[in-house]
């Protein structure tokens, strides 16, 4: 008996050592237990296989894009009311001047007109004055301004204004063109204010100095206004208009 105990003992102590090495060698990676999917991946990344590529075609403007001329153009209005923007017209220049013609004239891509009897048409007549743009009275068309001319000279200073016909305005030849005007801009002096104070302040020089004449203020103030003479002198000449502002421009 004592005999098998010894032996038992000595089995138990073996499975014990086998457990202990075949842990040791699975931890290890010799064993069959080893997970390895890691490869196939790595070649499939190495290798991604045939690709597809994909142009992409830029899709064509939109038709439904509103021209810079339909601002002026009203809709579904009288065809010899449109403005000269919106219709295309066959001008003949030989006519004479003065002299009221007819012109053949269409409407424009995407503008609508109505006739007399509100009947959509796309082509009518249009009556006119034989005329160039250039010959209209000065109500019919809007002319630049300028600041840098003097108004108050003698003889009359002019300046280069360009000046555009009206919407609705029709004319012969360019819509756009130069013309020769008078100097007419203001700078607010005033000519009530400016005769009140020569009037009341013409001896220091008050005048002079509202109107932006500065040089001559200083003289009638350290003269008394030239003894009275000068001042008299003043007002004669701001009365007529002869003497104004400095800047050349025009009295309110």
């Amino acid at each position: 008996m004592a005999a098998a105990g010894v032996l038992l003992r000595a089995l138990r102590r073996l499975c014990r050592v086998l457990l202990f090495l075949s842990q040791f060698y699975i931890l290890s990676g010799g064993g069959s237990f080893s997970v390895e999917p890691s490869q196939p991946l790595a070649q499939s990344d190495k290798d991604p296989g045939p690709t597809r590529t994909f142009t992409v075609v830029p899709r064509a403007a939109e038709s439904t894009d509103i021209p810079p001329y339909m601002m002026k153009c009203p809709s579904n209005g009288l065809c010899s009311r449109l403005p000269a923007d919106c219709i295309e017209c066959k001008t003949n220049f030989s006519c004479v001047y003065g002299k009221p013609v007819t012109f053949d004239c269409t409407v424009k891509p995407s503008v609508t007109c109505v006739d007399q009897d509100f009947k959509s048409r796309k082509s009518f007549v249009l009556n006119m004055t034989c005329r160039f743009c250039w010959q209209l009275p000065e109500t019919d068309y809007e002319c630049s301004s300028s600041t840098s001319c003097m108004a108050v000279s003698c003889p009359r200073q002019r300046y280069t204004a360009n000046c555009t016909v009206r919407d609705h305005v029709h004319c012969l030849g360019n819509r756009t063109f130069p013309k020769m005007l008078y100097c007419n801009w203001t700078g607010g002096y005033k000519w009530s204010t400016a005769l009140a104070l020569s009037i009341t302040l013409g001896g220091f020089g008050a005048d002079r100095f509202y109107l932006g004449q500065w040089r001559e203020g200083l003289g009638k103030l350290f003269s008394f206004g030239g003894l009275g003479i000068w001042t008299l002198l003043d007002v004669l000449l701001i009365g007529v208009g002869y003497v104004g502002p400095a800047d050349g421009s025009l009295y309110i």
